[in-house]
């Protein structure tokens, strides 16, 4: 029996076609992308992105350093000065309020909705060279790795798209033109390793640097990374999730490890609520819980029990 020919799209289209959509998106975030350059002390750049009319911009912790104001440039030549409103070294993100208004401005993603493989588009401003455009897919989710500071920082998109000094505090995009992540680092010395800040922890840090002028947060002494809930542990812990958090080590004489929970537990609900990956525990212990007793559902080999942990204030 012949097997009927399987039907392909030529190259040339598919090529039209993925160009065509790297390029939609460039066109719709790239007007919003900045240089950032320090103003006073030692110099630096890096990049940027509005994220509100009233000249929102969020860029990296490492690129502003401790400078209190910034140089922001923008893609149309202007250029405006910008006081950094707040910075948090955990996860390497930075807030400067730049004078005037803009009229582009870049969207964040749900960071959560992320899949392995999907485009990702990076704009910045690398080794001076402005408003380059590199693009790659997602390599991995749910990364750790650390800040220029040592403080580790959780829920990183690794990426392929290529990074260089300078596109630091640029937006990595989705193909429909919403920011991802916000590029933070590459691997000196590999080729397509580099890594981003998860949108949804970007838009945690930039909603309590508006509220509070700094990141407040609980602190139970863990670094965590997201893994897959087996069918069985879900139903057993009551939760309607494929995936949790799995604590990578837990530090000595913290509060975790007094409960305590140990390195390979797997959370995967506080008080309840489900914990699908690095991104929820990092928004759950926020100020609300210091001091305040923490019901952690844990997954092991053993079964599923409920630790209570009592978080403590995070020095800064």
């Amino acid at each position: 029996m012949a097997l009927a020919a399987a039907k392909f799209e030529p190259d040339d289209t598919l090529l039209d076609a993925y160009s065509t959509t790297v390029a939609d998106a460039v066109d719709r975030i790239g007007p919003a992308v900045c240089r950032i350059e320090r103003v006073g002390g030692q110099g630096g750049h890096g990049s940027g992105f509005v994220i509100a009319p009233d000249g929102l911009v969020v860029t990296n912790f490492h690129v502003v350093g401790d400078a209190r104001t910034v140089r922001v440039s923008m893609p149309d030549g202007a250029s405006r000065e910008g006081r950094v409103l707040g910075r948090d070294p955990d996860t390497d993100i930075a807030l400067v309020r730049a004078d005037g208004s803009f009229a582009d401005v870049a969207p964040l993603a749900d960071s959560k909705r992320l899949r392995r493989g999907q485009i990702a588009i990076a704009i910045g401003n690398p080794l001076g060279f402005e408003w380059t455009v590199t693009s790659g897919v997602v390599s991995a989710l749910g990364r750790s790795m650390r800040a220029s500071t040592g403080r580790l920082i959780d829920d990183v998109i690794q990426t392929d798209a290529a990074l260089n000094p300078g596109n630091s505090g640029g937006p990595l995009v989705s193909s429909v033109g919403e920011v991802i992540g916000v590029n933070t680092a590459m691997i000196h010395g590999a080729q397509g390793i580099a890594f981003a800040v998860a949108s949804n922890t970007a838009n945690f840090v930039i909603s309590e640097i508006i509220r509070f002028g700094r990141v407040r947060r609980a602190f139970i002494g863990v670094s965590a990374d997201t893994a897959s809930l087996p069918r069985r542990a879900a139903l057993l812990s009551q939760v309607s999730t494929s995936t949790a958090v799995r604590l990578r080590s837990v530090e000595k004489d913290g509060p975790a490890a007094k409960a305590g929970l140990k390195e390979g537990d797997i959370i995967a609900a506080i008080d309840g609520r489900p914990v699908t990956g690095v991104d929820d525990l990092v928004r759950m212990l926020d100020a609300e819980r210091i001091g305040r007793e923490t019901l952690c559902t844990v997954v092991r080999r053993t079964g599923v029990s409920q630790v209570t942990v009592t978080p403590v204030a995070r020095a800064s």
